[in-house]
């Protein structure tokens, strides 16, 4: 059996999933606007979202872990983050709370998806797929990768105008709970966040090795 690392505070993550049996997970607009609706409620308390992309069969994020403080503010007993000896229960605690938050947004989608296409069942494979991003040309490199995904995979001919993606919401200036600032000081400027996503435009094999197994 897999053995999947767990969610640790102040780590960045790709997060991604896709529909049981491959099994398309959005089919109508309203679809995609209620799982982000619900990826705000459920995973932004304990998670800053950097990039994002949702295709009708999958999708990919990449976050950072908020850090202990913030989280251990959601238990019903705060972790005493300020102690250095505390308890590996206290720790433990923190973890299952961003675990149980990831888990809420899929039940919650899961639920309202069955009762709208009158279906029962799991919606999601389980459990999720997540990849530690430890440096900053692997967080480049994915910042990017999920952007070009729906190109990649036939959903549409040019991953510019792919609607349901963070790659326009970046390069806007309109308000987003996205972390903008954070994700343009990685590409110094907005004109080198554009030009790196144009440079694997039409190659984006070589980007490819970011995920083992590729959706």
């Amino acid at each position: 059996m897999q053995e999947f690392e767990k969610l640790l505070p102040q780590k960045f993550y790709h997060i991604y999933n896709r529909g049981n049996n491959k099994e398309n997970i959005f089919i109508e607009q309203r679809n995609y606007i209620y799982f982000l609706e619900l990826w705000n409620k459920h995973v932004s308390p304990v998670a800053e979202t950097y990039a994002y992309c949702l295709m009708k069969n999958h999708f990919h994020f990449l976050v950072r872990i908020h850090d202990e403080e913030i989280i251990s503010g959601l238990l019903n007993t705060p972790v005493r983050v300020q102690n250095p000896d505390r308890g590996k229960n206290e720790e433990d605690a923190i973890i299952k709370r961003i675990s149980k938050n990831f888990s809420n947004l899929f039940n919650a989608y899961t639920q309202a998806f069955n009762i709208a296409f009158k279906r029962t069942g799991k919606l999601f494979e389980t459990p999720f797929e997540r990849k530690h991003v430890n440096n900053e040309n692997y967080f480049k490199q994915l910042v990017c990768y999920i952007h070009l995904n729906p190109q990649k995979h036939g959903f549409t001919d040019d991953f510019r105008v792919w609607e349901y993606s963070s790659y326009n919401s970046m390069l806007s200036e309109k308000p987003t709970k996205l972390k903008r600032e954070s994700v343009m000081g990685w590409f110094n400027q907005k004109s080198e966040f554009i030009s790196y996503h144009d440079s694997n435009y039409g190659d984006i094999e070589k980007i490819n090795s970011l995920i083992e197994n590729d959706y």
